[in-house]
């Protein structure tokens, strides 16, 4: 039966056990280091505020729900942060898709650093002039 271990590097004697394991892997053996995936709070907390600026916010003219506004702050993260994203001919040959990473594939560092975009993105765009909606938001 084969071994399957997982260690959380979080603290030197986790480390420590990791490159033992290691040390004594089978050759040919598979070893994956990742960044911590993302937890139920921050995915929470990404949810919770993307729902907010869809009650609250619009773009383009009009309100949108939160898939879209996840697609928006998504794409524009990571064009801020110059991750690749590939636009790609439709399928059925009307137009282009853009393909961006899925949240669901992100660290908890990425997420965090997407919220941390959001919420500067809503500040900074708080009491301005939308150049797309010529709408002023002032919901206080």
């Amino acid at each position: 039966m084969a071994v399957i271990r997982s260690f959380f590097l979080v603290h030197q004697q986790a480390r420590r056990t990791a490159a033992e394991f290691m040390r004594e892997a089978p050759e040919g053996a598979h070893v994956v280091v990742r960044e911590k995936k993302r937890n139920d709070a921050i995915n929470a907390a990404l949810h919770a505020r993307l729902t907010e600026i869809a009650k609250r916010r619009e773009w383009a003219g009009r309100k949108w729900d939160v898939e879209t506004w996840k697609r928006l702050f998504v794409a524009a993260w990571g064009r801020a942060t110059a991750q690749q994203m590939v636009m790609l001919p439709a399928l059925d040959g009307a137009g282009v898709d853009v393909v961006f990473r899925r949240t669901s594939e992100m660290s908890q560092r990425e997420v965090s650093e997407l919220l941390a975009f959001i919420e500067a993105w809503d500040a900074e765009t708080e009491c301005v002039n939308d150049k797309f909606t010529g709408s002023q938001r002032d919901d206080r």
